[in-house]
């Protein structure tokens, strides 16, 4: 598990003046921790040596006077003790707090940069498991764990030459379980690492879950699942369980088995250095420090399995946040520029597309819709409709051909200037928690009331949000449901004519409202689809009747291509759903009527 390690401290370069300002305060603080032992042995070297003890050597007398000495020596060991702990505990958890929040912005803003395919294959909730709780284990190890490490080597090293320069014979003794402490801590690493990596994915299943069925609360309850999905969120709980009592069970040993090595270095030291001080060879205050400095070296090693596991635990995670901000971004901007005022001609040169390599999508797409014109897209499910809209936008790429806008290559622009060119509606309409105002200025934050009630009127949907309780001021709550399908849909429509795009692209938006509703919509489109290009997909063909050329796809290719009344008199495919969507009988490619479908037959 280096890897990680070495993976974040790079990703983290930009904090090593701080972590090395952290990591010296760490050792400092351990030193002045170190020296009370030191303080307890002068302490009992006055008591028993008198006027012969270390410090009547070194000038001071009187037995009392040696006493206040240390007194004194005490009151500024805790003091910079303290101080430091201050100063360590301040850095180390600004730091982690700074590395967790530079760490998930990062994340955040590298997954908004992958192409849609990426979103299709994870699940919310397990990325949510990434951008939160992965993150958060690393907090917490930064929180006590680098400390704790720094602390337990610093302790290592200051007692190891305190020791070999007063008794070698005993340091060897008291230092002899060392090794098996380290040798136990790295095959314990490599036992629990796989075991936290399979706890990590675990708990990223049972988010998506939970993601995923809070999401589709309302169809639980229509099919009264909710016992069977609070079965299904049992059994992912249980797995994740398990992966952490496997992972618990080994964790718990490490300490008991490394205390019981431990112990032999402290009895050790407790045997031969008593033995000495009785001999006479080691001064009794000397002893005492030895006891104490033993204590002091031998126990810490017991927390290293607590510490080792919070370790695990975050490199674990850490590889997964990482392993994220590895992933390729494979859309990315160009080196070219739109002109300032985008007109709207598009072009779909031989355009073909596939999800998934050898099922393609679309085949041999060739368009041209001339600027501020209106083009109609119509045709069974998945014929390929919306997928000419992700092309558009550039959420895919096509797999050949080429795309224009004003006679520039999508992938030849930043995809910014492209996508604030082009405003879309989809059919999975989006609003964010917040009034209705944000939401319309969600694309144009700096538009002012007059432009976000000017875009409001135009999708006829001024009138109802006046009657709102606090009119635009109105909380639309989370994913617009305080609102209706419509009313939602209408907001959409004008959230996009605020943002004023020369490009709208209307994706099935008025697949999911009922015949007023779409009435208004349609009355809407008479204005808002005027001196701008627009794409308007569609199923129920009342919507695209009045187009400048409406186009037909079946199974990824332009089957038909004309104005409504032309493709009404071929008697074709169109003709067909023209004839099944009025109602009308369908007799030998000729259609009786081209009426616009009434109430009663959508």
């Amino acid at each position: 598990m280096t890897r990680p390690l070495l993976r974040l401290l790079h990703h983290a370069r930009g904090h090593r003046r701080t972590v090395r300002l952290a990591t010296l305060c760490s050792v400092v603080n351990k030193i002045w921790d170190l020296a009370p032992p030191l303080l307890i042995g002068a302490a009992v070297d006055v008591v028993v040596e008198q006027h012969d003890s270390l410090l009547a050597r070194l000038g001071i007398a009187d037995p009392s006077d040696q006493l206040l000495v240390l007194a004194a020596a005490t009151l500024l060991v805790w003091g910079a003790e303290s101080l430091f702990e201050y100063f360590y505990a301040v850095l180390w958890r600004n730091l982690a707090q700074t590395v967790q929040h530079e760490l998930r912005l990062d994340a955040y803003d590298h997954v908004q940069q992958l192409e849609m395919g990426f979103f299709d294959e994870r699940s919310t909730g397990g990325l949510m498991a990434v951008l939160n709780d992965d993150v958060n284990q690393l907090e917490r190890f930064l929180d006590g764990g680098a400390n704790e490490l720094i602390q337990v080597a610093t302790t290592v090293v200051v007692i190891g030459a305190i020791f070999f320069y007063a008794a070698p014979t005993v340091a060897v003794f008291a230092i002899l379980p060392m090794p098996f402490v380290l040798m136990g801590s790295f095959s314990f690493q490599a036992r629990i690492t796989q075991r936290y990596a399979l706890v990590r994915d675990r708990v990223a299943r049972l988010n998506a879950r939970l993601s995923e069925n809070l999401a589709g609360i309302a169809t639980i309850k229509s099919f009264t699942a909710e016992a069977r999905e609070t079965e299904a969120v049992r059994a992912d709980s249980q797995a994740y369980l398990e992966a952490n009592r496997d992972a618990i069970r080994l964790s718990s040993a490490f300490t008991p088995l490394i205390r019981m090595v431990i112990v032999c270095g402290f009895v050790a030291t407790l045997v031969l250095g008593g033995r000495m001080a009785l001999d006479g060879s080691m001064a009794v205050g000397t002893y005492s420090v030895l006891v104490f400095m033993t204590q002091r070296l031998l126990w810490p090693l017991t927390r290293l399995g607590n510490t080792f596991d919070l370790y695990q635990r975050a490199m674990a995670s850490t590889a997964r946040v990482l392993d994220l901000l590895d992933t390729e971004v494979r859309i990315r901007d160009g080196d070219g520029t739109l002109p300032p005022h985008v007109k709207g001609a598009l072009r779909f040169d031989q355009v073909d597309f596939a999800y998934v390599e050898g099922h393609p999508v679309l085949h041999g797409i060739d368009l041209h819709v001339p600027a501020g014109t209106t083009l109609g897209i119509v045709g069974p499910t998945g014929s390929g409709k919306s997928t000419l809209v992700s092309l558009l936008l550039r959420f895919h790429d096509p797999s050949s051909g080429r795309i224009t806008l004003d006679g520039q290559s999508l992938d030849s622009v930043p995809l910014a200037e492209l996508r604030a060119a082009v405003g879309l509606v989809s059919q999975r309409t989006w609003l964010f928690p917040g009034s209705v105002t944000a939401n319309l200025a969600y694309g144009r934050p700096g538009a002012d009331a007059d432009d976000v009630a000017r875009a409001a009127r135009a999708a006829e949907a001024h009138d109802f949000v006046e009657a709102l309780p606090h009119g635009y001021a109105s909380e639309v709550g989370e994913r617009g449901q305080r609102l209706s399908g419509g009313q939602a849909q209408r907001l959409a429509i004008a959230r996009a004519l605020v943002k004023d795009p020369p490009v709208l692209v209307l994706d099935e938006a008025t697949s999911a409202v009922d015949n007023e509703t779409e009435a208004a919509i349609q009355r809407a489109l008479e204005h808002i689809t005027r001196d701008r290009t627009t794409l308007i997909i569609a199923h129920r063909l009342s919507t695209v009747r009045g187009a400048d050329r409406i186009v037909l796809l079946d199974q990824g290719r332009i089957a038909e291509s004309g104005t409504h009344e032309d493709l009404v008199a071929a008697g074709g495919a169109y003709a067909r759903l023209w004839a099944v969507q009025t109602g009308e009988r369908y007799q030998g490619g000729v259609v009786p009527s081209a009426r616009v479908p009434g109430s009663t037959h959508t």
